[in-house]
């Protein structure tokens, strides 16, 4: 699931106008996953290996060298299995997937510079959709202004959003409600430069 070039547009329109309202950045980041998952592929496929040539020592009269190139080969296939389908991510722990997808918005938080306004009112929409992970990270300003019990009810839509396939409208929409929360603690002013554009990105 990917974001053709017209919903792109629009998700970047959705941000570059929600920034326009608010003093502070408001960024949005979408990611295809917050991790790679390689552990789990390469710890099941050895212990598939290790596992392998029992049944073939109990019950065949196999060579030595011929078990050993079928725990090769059990190993081998099933890394790549792993590796190249969304299995090997099925198979990540979800309280796992979530901490790499946390540790991934707050790194964007930081890479983006959300943290770099004097009111420290910066605020990072983070969605990554292999987790199906939405984290609204604000900067302390905002946390203090605006509590987390508000900022929640973004956060579930957007979830919705993602798994009804609408992650476009999802975006669209986190953006505006991001504002209309911001707006009203830390609205634009007419005097500030305006912000330059590019406020969503795809990574």
């Amino acid at each position: 699931m990917t974001l053709d070039p017209q919903d792109a547009a629009r998700v970047e329109k959705a941000f570059d106008d929600a920034q326009a309202r608010v003093n502070g950045p408001l960024m949005g980041v979408l990611a295809q996953a917050s991790s790679n998952y390689e552990t789990m592929p390469v710890v099941a496929s050895a212990l598939a290996a290790l596992i392998a040539p029992w049944p073939l020592l109990l019950l065949t009269q196999l060579s030595a060298q011929r078990i050993f190139i079928v725990q090769l080969l059990v190993f081998l296939c099933l890394l790549a299995l792993l590796s190249l389908t969304p299995l090997g991510r099925a198979m990540t722990p979800g309280a796992v997937r979530r901490a790499n997808a946390h540790r991934a918005a707050l790194g964007q938080f930081m890479v983006r510079g959300v943290d770099r306004s004097a009111a420290r009112s910066g605020v990072l929409v983070y969605v990554s959709l292999a987790e199906r992970y939405v984290r609204i990270v604000p900067d302390d300003g905002a946390a203090a202004a605006i509590p987390q019990a508000r900022w929640q009810p973004v956060v579930d839509a957007m979830i919705a959003k993602i798994k009804a396939g609408a992650v476009a409208d999802g975006l669209c929409e986190a953006a505006t409600r991001c504002a209309d929360l911001l707006s009203a603690e830390f609205p634009a002013s007419p005097s500030a430069p305006p912000r330059p554009r590019q406020q969503f990105h795809l990574v």
